[in-house]
């Protein structure tokens, strides 16, 4: 496994290939996360859990501002080249990386905080990329091709966080996530890591995996907890929860802005003007 990027990859090594089976080395590599399997959590940082990560939001977010002209520069460097540079992929697979463990605590898949660091080889959420050539025309398109997966990872990360509370308090009386939460929520942040990884043109290949993984990949030995990735009956349902509420919650503000605008006609005018 490697943290953030590795840019040759090596022959023969037992992974997942772009049919999410292993010990396929083609053109295609889909990343994959690792997330250690579930375990006891201290309740003192369930409880506080997003205050002490207050710190690590604002390092993600001023990272994400540099990764934004980095990935503009990167769009117009595979257009030539056909692939990422070499620098470019590794910052924004390290980036892509740093994000990952970030959210990976946020969501309580695990207890321990995340280090200030790009290389963190022991930290026991990890992200695997491969460098593997990209269609020209898939990157010129980029922005138009990622709308339909960038929807549904809105509406899974949307229906998480709406129900969110509920998983934290389970979290804080237990002291750890029971197994369909635990496999759910992965599901969501790899969904979130791949789109991202898609979108900075770190993969050719196209978001998959959020009902977990095909059959054949699921019967593969387990490196970890999340590869493969195997979501039961009541994992799977959560999953499809996170999206009826997430569509639910866009519908209904849709709907709140829309009465909005007809309650009072100079809102949208006022909006604009400001």
């Amino acid at each position: 496994m490697a943290a953030g990027w590795e840019p040759r990859p090596s022959a023969g090594a037992d992974a997942y290939g772009a049919d999410g089976a292993y010990g396929s080395d083609g053109p295609e590599w889909r990343p994959v996360l690792d997330v250690a399997p579930p375990g006891r959590q201290r309740r003192w940082t369930v409880l506080l859990r997003w205050l002490l990560l207050l710190p690590q939001f604002i390092v993600v977010a001023l990272l994400s501002f540099v990764a934004f002209f980095v990935t503009i520069a990167g769009w117009f460097s595979a257009l030539v080249l056909g692939r990422l540079p070499d620098p470019i992929a590794s910052f924004l697979g390290a980036v892509l990386a740093y994000q990952t463990r970030v959210t990976a605590s946020a969501t309580l898949l695990v207890d321990r905080y995340p280090p200030f660091a790009f290389d963190a080889p022991d930290y026991p959420v990890r992200i695997e990329l491969r460098a593997t050539p990209l269609n020209r025309l898939a990157v010129f398109f980029r922005l138009i091709l990622m709308i339909p997966a960038a929807i549904i990872s809105s509406l899974a990360q949307s229906g998480w966080f709406a129900i969110s509370w509920v998983f934290w308090l389970i979290g804080i009386i237990l002291g750890r996530l029971p197994e369909p939460i635990f496999g759910a929520t992965a599901a969501v942040v790899r969904y979130r890591m791949r789109l991202a990884a898609y979108a900075t043109m770190l993969t050719p290949v196209y978001p998959k995996g959020l009902l977990g993984d095909a059959p054949e990949a699921a019967a593969q030995p387990a490196y970890s907890a999340t590869r493969p990735l195997r979501l039961g009956t009541a994992a799977q349902v959560l999953v499809w929860l996170f999206l009826l509420l997430g569509l639910a919650g866009h519908l209904t503000s849709g709907t709140i802005d829309y009465d909005a605008r007809d309650d009072h006609p100079g809102a949208a005018a006022g909006r604009v003007a400001g």
